[in-house]
């Protein structure tokens, strides 16, 4: 099956989407990765069951998604708008957990966990912004970070200066590379993926019956 179109957001501006939960930490979410056998089969009981077959790829996702009473867990409509856009796929919730589960399996989810860690920042009291802002940038800007995000040396020397005096802003340009590192490179593959492709094709076919 071939993904629909993509069109990218304007590069004049971030996105404005918001975070849909605030996290523990800055670890990021506990993702699991489908195994060899899991990618190369689907399940065959997932048309029967979406709800598991979300819960066997992320299992933390049951506390985010809809009722059991509700008729649809998930549409195959809901996630066919994913493939519109970048910003299309991150202003949903259940979207971010599924791209962060693909981004873990390509050895890059500090890209999202940083993205979704500035997302929540930007909301932060003024008296608490110094403090989040040298956690995220000993998490992921530093050079010496563990999870130290791809950005140039400019953007990592203006970001280290600008947490000095913190505004809600301060990560910005940062967040602005990595959107547009993983708009170019990690999303269009994950519109070809087995994760995203299976998921979209067995809820098509479970709407149909």
């Amino acid at each position: 099956m071939r993904a629909a179109a993509i069109h990218a957001p304007s590069s004049d501006r971030m996105p404005g989407m918001l975070f849909s939960a605030t996290p523990k930490d800055l670890k990021g979410t506990d993702h699991s990765l489908l195994d060899d056998k899991t990618r190369k089969r689907r399940p065959k009981t997932f048309g029967m069951d979406v709800k598991a077959y979300l819960r066997s790829v992320i299992p933390h996702l049951e506390s985010g998604m809809k009722t059991s009473k509700s008729k649809d867990i998930l549409s195959a409509d809901e996630v066919l708008q994913w493939s519109h856009s970048l910003e299309k796929l991150l202003s949903n919730p259940t979207g971010q957990d599924v791209f962060g589960s693909f981004l873990k399996s390509e050895f890059s989810e500090e890209n999202i966990e940083f993205w979704l860690a500035c997302e929540d920042y930007r909301k932060t009291e003024s008296d608490l912004l110094q403090k989040k802002a040298e956690k995220i940038y000993k998490a992921f800007v530093h050079s010496d970070a563990a999870k130290q995000i791809n950005i140039d040396f400019c953007t990592r020397e203006s970001t280290a200066k600008k947490i000095k005096a913190p505004t809600s802003t301060c990560f910005d340009e940062a967040q602005k590379t990595i959107y547009t590192l993983m708009e170019k490179d990690s999303y269009p593959r994950f519109l070809k993926s087995n994760i995203y492709l299976n998921l979209l094709n067995d809820l098509q076919a479970n709407s149909l019956k």
